[in-house]
This record gives C-alpha cells, structure tokens and sequence, in this order.
C-alpha cells in the first residue's frame, strides 16, 4: 500500500484555462467557484479561463491558483484516494491547509485573497526576485552576505535552484557575485514584490489580524510547514506559522526530505504545471510522483496507488 502526500505548488506556475475541464466535469467545482466569487467579489471563471492581465497579478493570482488546487483536490478525494501528509510551496501550503482540513473552504478562499493584496501592496517600491541555477547553497549565502543592502535567500526548491529576495539593486549585485562564483544562470522573476523576506513584514502583521478571525482546527493529516520543514500536527501555532511564512524562507528541498524520512513513497502533486515534480527529482532521483493537472491525469492515480 503505498504511503502517499498531497503536494502543491506555488505562484508562478499558473495559466489561461488551468483547472477548466474539472469545473466542466464535476458540479462540486463549480460550487466551489461559486463560493469563491460570492467570498471574493470576483468573476473566478474569467480570470483563470479567460486571457486576461489579472492572472500574472499576484493578488488574482493567489485566490486563482489555490482554487484551482482546491477543485483538483476535491476531485482526487473524490475517487477515494487518501494522504498521510500534505505540504505546499508558499502559496500551495494553502493547498495543503485543505487537504488537512485546517480550515473551512469559506475562510481559505476569504485568507488567500486578502494574503495576495496584502503581499502585492506591501512593498510599493517593488523589490525584486532572482532565480540562481547551479550554485551551492553556501555560496549563495555568501553572495548575500557580502552584498550591501538587504537582499537574502527566499526558497530552497532543490539542489541547485534557490531563488534570492529583497531591494532591487541589491538582489541584482548579489546575482552578479553568484555568477563570479560560479552560478551557470540567474533569472529575474517577474514578480510584484520582494516576497518571503522581511520587507513584507506589514503584509505578515495584517494577515495576522485576518488569521484571528477564522477558525483553525487541528489538522487531519499532518502537513509540512514552509518556515521550518517539520510537521504542523496541533492547531496550537498554525496562526503564527502562516503570517511568519510569508517573510520567512521557503524551505521546500527540506520538506521534500522531510516526507521521505518520514516514510512518503508516492506524491501527488495537484495543480497547474509539474514544478514541483522536477523539483522532486532534483531532489530524490527515485521519488515517486505524478502530477495532476488535467481531468485526463486522473487516469494516472489508479495506476500509481496500486502500483
């Protein structure tokens, strides 16, 4: 019997039309989206299956991506496949909140929209990201370190991929050093602020506020939480983990290894793309792991729990 997690990706990995043949095929989808618009004020529809500017937004992007892991995972269940543990890369630990039925589907859909306006008005003088391939974790520290300004390390995704955060000119000078060191690529995201780092502290301190105000309850399954790669299995400091993630590292290698040490042998990974697959055999050449995405990647599920 295979011991499987449910897993989730991040922002950055959305598209037009992601998630449109589940809310074609499945009536609770679409409920699923009609409560999404009635909590966000939002036409849901449109901005995940529409070519639209909103969906590269980060604040549509946040509420669109966890709905549409959301469907994928109401479907899965729905076929009667069950986890043991569920993570998620920043935005996707939301994913992973519903898979370990932390909250209710009204307060996640409500939190996520509010994390997204939060996190894109946070820094209004943008910040920026940049992806470094091939370079030790080390060296990019180091790069960091001897960098003047704020500028640090925003997610561990696999050997050989880091992604680094914070004012935009210091980001730039510390990419540049990772290139002298060694690095074969840097890559500028297109992103709208200097996530996972303490320049978004009052976007932290306001989902804080929101995170009050909802019920959490402790958690079916246990997950594994971005801030410090370990299983989150009491409600007792989920509030403070959720506002700390969003300007603490994400340390997603670590929680891959997490799961694997602690008995994981199959993943699912349920949402747009297969960044977290690649991820995963960066990480464990042997790592079991499928990727939903599509209403014909279902087929794939029989196959890998019996398998």
């Amino acid at each position: 019997m295979s011991k499987i997690a449910f897993i989730f990706p991040g922002q950055g990995s959305q598209y037009v039309g992601m998630g449109k043949d589940f809310y074609d095929s499945y009536e609770e989808v679409r409920d699923l989206f009609k409560l999404a618009n009635e909590v966000t004020g939002l036409n849901l529809e449109e901005i995940c299956f529409t070519e639209n500017e909103k969906l590269n937004q980060t604040e549509y992007t946040q509420i669109a991506m966890l709905l549409t892991e959301m469907s994928i995972l109401k479907v899965v269940r729905k076929l009667g496949v069950t986890a043991v543990m569920s993570a998620g890369l920043s935005l996707g630990e939301y994913g992973a909140l519903a898979a370990a039925d932390v909250l209710s589907d009204r307060d996640l859909l409500s939190l996520i929209r509010k994390r997204g306006i939060y996190m894109q008005n946070a820094y209004p003088t943008g910040g920026g990201m940049c992806a470094i391939l091939g370079l030790d974790t080390e060296l990019v520290e180091k790069a960091c370190e001897e960098t003047d300004g704020y500028v640090r390390i925003a997610n561990y995704n696999c050997p050989g991929q880091l992604i680094i955060t914070g004012e935009k000119v210091p980001v730039t000078n510390a990419a540049n050093k990772c290139c002298e060191l060694g690095a074969k690529k840097t890559v500028e995201l297109n992103v709208s602020g200097p996530f996972h780092s303490s320049l978004l502290k009052d976007a932290a301190d306001k989902l804080a506020d929101e995170l009050k105000k909802v019920s959490i309850n402790n958690p079916r399954i246990p997950y594994v939480c971005n801030v410090d790669a370990t299983a989150v299995t009491t409600n007792e400091n989920i509030a403070g983990l959720l506002s700390d993630q969003v300007i603490s590292p994400v340390k997603w290698e670590q929680s891959f290894k997490f799961m694997l040490d602690n008995g994981i042998d199959t993943f699912i990974e349920m949402g747009p793309g297969k960044t977290l697959s690649g991820f995963a055999k960066r990480i464990d050449r042997g790592a079991k792991v499928i990727s939903i995405q599509t209403v014909e990647d279902l087929e794939k599920i029989s196959e890998v729990c019996n398998g």
